[in-house]
Order: structure tokens, then C-alpha cells, then sequence
């Protein structure tokens, strides 16, 4: 018998895209909280010096007399989180074909929202830091972490209205959006533009095979590949390369819904045409008619959606937890930890992340529906939303990713950003899942 997880009895019967996408960050934030709490153990353990040697042993690729060298912790934070990114890249692109983003009405809210969730933390930030040496930081607060925020709403259930959770996923996307754009552009100091160019030239080979009508997903793997390889050497960080390829992944299918349905039907009178034998051994006919059937779900599908759906639950059970396992790990004195998160890099964070996302969150959505731009979303109420602005103010995976990349060899000014980020990701998390779960009522209890 199958033990099952409190929250995976609800996605057993899972038939729709974006419930497995549920599913997927459910089981990532349960998977994401549990590496966090060990990484952390082990940097406070006897273990700690082994935790850290583990992370900085180099491997290498080597070709000839061509070399690539990096750290372990390196390879993840560069090389894994490149599928992180790319999952982030086909997440976006469904929103906007098919999801939320692409219907402009609904996605007013969730889009103005994230804009609010993410000017608002840098600019408190940046009040915080403003002419110290931690004012490059300001992009840090500005995330919000999908898996975590998702997890807390899924686990409510019923408490929360359906639309109240795809409102977090859009307004989580278009932050990741976000945050992908500020790394991009900021948080690149020297750019190569030979290997750029060939980036760029990776690019358009990508897009020409998506209007080819190439649906193999191996010639998309080596080309992204490459691509990764130039992005890496441009200066530009690696994992936008991941972004990027996602876009020209084609999400269309070869076939009509109603097309397929057609095509189904002739081949399935086909296939019943020849009678069943006593020892049900088919006819060479009938094989023929199978191998044709799967070839016609197989082009209903498209390759965006097959790589979503098996590239979700290895991100989930490997790379981030690797991530959090290689990042998450601080050694905590708690004789000091009070002057720690006063420093202007953690109070900075704190602010932003809790103060600047639930002001950003909250007061944009309130204003545009005090002005009828946008809709409450459907079954909600305003005190809900306020505890989903507290969600976004869980900002662990991606905040601490660009907390590495504004603070590149500073250890002392990473160390207080990822106190500040785990401080005010657990307050933050706390305080809206408790909201959600004791004060804020629904539409039901309302009426």
C-alpha cells in the first residue's frame, strides 16, 4: 500500500497542466525547507569544515587543452540552476500563451502587483544602504520565492479561493521575470561580446529549429547547451542562458484538439475492424494502428509541455535542494546574531522583504481595484490578499542567488544578506500562513 502525503492525495486525481505545477512546488517547498534546516545543521556541527571543503572542490572539464574549472559549489549555483532557470523560462511562456498572462484583464492585477512587490523593497533597501558598501545589494529583496509561498497556500486547501492561488503564480512568475532582467543587466560586470554574439547566434539556430517544425528535443539540448557555454564566457550569468532557450522550445502542437480527435476516431474503427483472436495476439495490422495512435498523442503534446512536466520533480528533488544545501548552510552565533541582523545589508532585506513586499503587494492590488483597473480575484477577500502579500515576502531561492552574485567574494556582506533573507523568508512565511489560516475569512464565512 502507497503512504501518501497530506497534500498528495489532493493531486492524485491531477489531470491539467497547471495542477501538476502545483503539485511540482508543494513537493518542492517540502523537499526545499527540509535541505535548508540540514545545510544549516551541518555548518553549525562538528561537520562544518567538511560541509564547506565539499562545496569548494573543483572538478574539471577537461577537452584536449581546452579546460573548465569550477568549484562544486560553483557548478550548481552556474550549471544546475541553469535548469532552474530554463523551468522558470517554460513556465513564463505558458502563462503568456495560455495561463494567466495572457489574458490582459486578469493579468493586470497579478502584473502591477509583482511591479509594486519588486520597486518597492529596492527602494527601501537602497534607503537602508544608500553610499555603503552593501548598496549593490538592492536586488536581493526583490524576489519572491514560488515553491515556498505556493506550498504555504496549497497546504491551507480549501481556506484559500483557486484564484487567489493562481494569483501568487502569476505575480511569482513576472517577479521571476523580473528578477532573470536585473540579473541580466546588473549584476554583470564585464561582458565579452564575442562570446555574447555567439550566445546570440545560439539563439536564432534555436529559434530557426522551432520554425523548421523540429520537435526532437536532442537538437534544442545541444544548442542550448552551447549557448549556456557562450553565456557563461560573455560575463552575462550562465543561467540566463536557461531563460532564454525556453522561449524557443516549441509550444504548439502539430495537431488540432479537434484534428486529433478526428484522426483518433479513424484509426480506433481501423483497429476494430479485425476480430479479436482466442489467444488475443494482435493482428500486424493492428500493431500498425497502435504505433500510430501513440504517434498522434505524442504530436498533440508539444515539446514546452513534455519538458515542464518531466523536468519539474528532478529541479525539485535535485537541483534546488543542491542549491539550498550548497547556500543555505551559515554558521549561526547566537551571541551575535542580534548585531548581525541590525547591520544595514540585513535590516536592508528584512525591510524589503517584509515591510516593501506587503506594502508593494498589498497597496498596489488595493489601488487598482479601489480604481477599477483590476478584480479582486474570484471567492477571495481583501484581508486574504493581504496574507498572500506576506507569502511574497519569502524570498530565499532567488534572493540568495543574487546575493552571491552582488556580493562576489565578500563573505562577510553574503553572511548578513542570508541572515537577513532566512530572517525575514521565516516571518514572513509564518506570519502569512498563520493570517491565511486564523484571521483572514473567505467569501464563504463572509456570507
Amino acid at each position: 500500500m502507497r503512504i501518501y502525503a497530506p497534500w498528495e492525495k489532493k493531486f492524485k486525481k491531477v489531470s491539467t497542466p497547471f495542477e501538476h505545477f502545483l503539485h511540482a512546488q508543494t513537493t518542492t517547498g517540502i523537499v526545499l525547507m527540509f535541505m535548508t534546516l540540514l545545510a544549516l545543521i551541518l555548518a553549525n556541527s562538528p561537520f562544518a569544515e567538511a560541509y564547506d571543503h565539499f562545496f569548494h572542490i573543483k572538478i574539471d572539464l577537461t577537452i584536449g587543452s581546452w579546460k573548465l574549472s569550477h568549484t562544486i559549489h560553483h557548478w550548481i549555483n552556474d550549471g544546475l540552476m541553469a535548469i532552474f532557470f530554463f523551468i522558470i523560462g517554460l513556465e513564463l511562456k505558458r502563462e503568456i500563451v495560455v495561463g494567466e498572462l495572457s489574458n490582459l484583464k486578469v493579468a493586470i492585477l497579478p502584473i502591477l502587483s509583482a511591479i509594486g512587490g519588486m520597486l518597492l523593497p529596492a527602494l527601501i533597501y537602497l534607503g537602508i544602504n544608500h553610499g555603503n558598501a552593501g548598496s549593490a545589494g538592492w536586488g536581493i529583496p526583490m524576489a519572491t520565492d514560488i515553491a515556498f509561498a505556493i506550498s504555504a497556500l496549497v497546504l491551507l486547501g480549501k481556506r484559500v479561493s483557486p484564484a487567489l492561488v493562481t494569483f501568487l503564480v502569476a505575480l511569482a512568475i513576472v517577479d521571476d521575470l523580473g528578477a532573470v532582467i536585473v540579473i541580466a543587466i546588473f549584476y554583470t560586470d564585464q561582458i565579452n561580446m564575442f562570446a555574447l554574439l555567439l550566445a546570440g547566434v545560439s539563439f536564432l539556430i534555436l529559434i530557426s529549429f522551432n520554425r523548421f517544425g523540429i520537435r526532437m528535443i536532442l537538437p534544442y539540448f545541444i544548442i542550448g547547451l552551447c549557448m549556456w557555454f557562450f553565456m557563461l564566457e560573455s560575463g552575462v550569468h550562465a543561467t540566463i542562458a536557461g531563460v532564454i532557450a525556453a522561449l524557443a522550445i516549441p509550444s504548439k502542437p502539430k495537431r488540432t484538439p479537434a484534428d486529433f480527435s478526428i484522426h483518433i476516431k479513424k484509426l480506433l474503427a481501423a483497429y476494430d475492424h479485425y476480430p479479436i483472436k482466442k489467444d488475443y495476439i494482435l493482428h500486424e495490422k493492428q500493431k500498425t494502428i497502435l504505433n500510430n495512435i501513440k504517434y498522434s498523442i505524442d504530436a498533440i503534446g508539444t515539446p514546452a509541455s513534455k519538458l515542464e512536466h518531466d523536468l519539474h520533480l528532478p529541479v525539485a528533488l535535485i537541483v534546488i535542494p543542491l542549491f539550498a544545501l550548497a547556500n543555505a548552510g551559515i554558521t549561526i552565533d547566537f551571541s551575535s546574531i542580534g548585531e548581525t541582523i541590525m547591520t544595514p545589508v540585513s535590516m536592508g532585506i528584512i525591510a524589503g522583504l517584509i515591510l516593501g513586499k506587503v506594502i508593494g503587494i498589498f497597496g498596489v492590488a488595493w489601488l487598482a481595484i479601489k480604481l477599477g483597473i483590476a478584480k479582486l480575484p474570484k471567492g477571495s477577500t481583501t484581508n486574504q490578499l493581504f496574507g498572500v502579500a506576506f507569502l511574497g515576502g519569502i524570498g530565499f531561492t532567488m534572493s540568495i542567488f543574487v546575493a552571491d552574485l552582488a556580493f562576489p567574494g565578500n563573505e562577510a556582506l553574503i553572511f548578513q544578506a542570508k541572515v537577513g533573507i532566512l530572517a525575514a523568508s521565516l516571518f514572513a512565511g509564518l506570519f502569512g500562513f498563520l493570517w491565511l489560516r486564523f484571521i483572514a475569512s473567505s467569501k464563504q464565512d463572509e456570507g
